[in-house]
């Protein structure tokens, strides 16, 4: 452990699960997984293997070893914070990450698999390229500049560049009210969350972009600009790609980003799905508490997610790192983790027979309260970080 810059004085509190952060390599590594499934059983089937764990394995598991609640003492958060080897957890996902989307491009390119196989593969690859958007959503709250900058190279798979701005200067100061297109409603399916949360986010990030860009005095056509800079970088990977393999990889290296940024849209959903921040008298809403998120302690899928599902934390404090976000009893729960829960939002009447009654429950079966469709979106500067 690196303690040099925590001090001699380190609580005597121990993170049993520090060493489970590892696990989350698993995932990027994930992307290799379907071309050995392949070789050493000979069924093509599992090409596709990446739905098959996200939706079948990851559930099971999930159910089976169920929910840890520890929280970490207060007077062990700065150490834990400092403690280098958080880090490098998720710093290692990103080249795990890019080699398994070049093993991926050298295998669209080869003429023995079927365009069925080829999809299937690029499905299994946007699923875990989605999970790296995650990896890019905890480095891109952190202050330091190099992890910022890892945040970007995250997302360039994904071509979801526009992330990195709108999750971090949108997201997380409109949440839980009708101005953040990322927050579901109470009776909205996913199908029509999908198209609302990708348009608005982009243009969300956009005019923040430019208004922060003007407040310096430079267009928004500026190499200054966080959206083109990370577009940059999916264009130089993207192309990279197409030069060493061709362009017959290209429709493939489009769906598995497809795939990852509906991943992470799906999720969004699941998140803050029919909950709203009360407006106060002067008109503006209250700040977030760690009632306007959905949170989830099944260990398997926090574990592989660097602690998202402990999602009401995260909102009240975005400045904590994953190891140290807590879970609150104040916190509306998940039946399940975020695989089950997505899946179930594939089929809204399931959805809703399991989570409305949850939302009605959380606010004393007030509907008033409840996030709806209908309600007018409040002017940004109505809206308290």
């Amino acid at each position: 452990m690196n303690t040099s810059s925590i001090g001699s004085d380190r609580p005597r509190w121990r993170d049993r699960r520090r060493y489970l952060w590892v696990l989350g390599l698993i995932v990027p590594g994930c992307a290799l997984l379907p071309s050995q499934a392949v070789l050493h059983t000979g069924q093509p089937v599992f090409w596709w293997v990446g739905p098959m764990v996200m939706f079948i394995v990851i559930p099971v598991v999930d159910a089976l070893v169920g929910e840890n609640r520890d929280n970490p003492p207060e007077e062990a958060v700065a150490y834990l914070a400092a403690d280098r080897f958080y880090r490098w957890c998720t710093y290692l996902f990103l080249p795990i990450l890019l080699a398994g989307l070049g093993v991926a491009g050298y295998l669209w390119a080869n003429g023995t698999l079927t365009v069925v196989d080829k999809i299937g593969l690029a499905v299994s690859v946007g699923l875990v390229s989605g999970v790296g958007i995650n990896a890019a959503h905890e480095l891109g709250h952190r202050v330091e500049k190099h992890e910022r900058w890892l945040a970007k190279v995250a997302l360039a798979q994904s071509g979801y560049g526009h992330f990195f701005v709108e999750h971090n200067r949108g997201h997380h100061v409109h949440v839980a009210t009708p101005a953040d297109p990322a927050s579901s409603r109470f009776g909205e399916s996913l199908w029509a969350f999908l198209p609302r949360s990708v348009v608005g986010g982009f243009r969300s990030a956009w005019r923040l972009e430019r208004d922060r860009l003007a407040r310096q005095g430079r267009g928004v056509l500026s190499v200054h600009n966080n959206i083109l800079q990370a577009w940059a970088m999916s264009a130089v990977l993207f192309g990279a790609l197409i030069a060493a393999f061709g362009a017959a990889i290209t429709p493939y290296l489009i769906l598995q980003a497809v795939v990852a940024f509906g991943l992470l849209e799906a999720v969004n959903y699941v998140e803050h799905y029919g909950l709203l921040r009360e407006r106060r008298a002067d008109g503006r809403y209250e700040r977030c508490s760690p009632r306007h998120s959905w949170n989830s302690d099944r260990l398997v899928t926090n574990i592989f997610l660097f602690h998202l599902q402990r999602h009401s934390d995260h909102h009240a404090n975005p400045g904590r790192r994953y190891q140290t976000l807590r879970s609150f009893a104040e916190s509306p729960q998940l039946p399940a983790g975020y695989a089950t829960m997505v899946l179930l939002a594939m089929f809204p009447p399931l959805w809703r027979r399991v989570m409305d009654p949850r939302v009605l429950a959380h606010y004393g079966g007030d509907l008033s309260k409840v996030h709806r469709r209908g309600v007018d979106a409040p002017e940004p500067e109505l809206v308290s970080a």
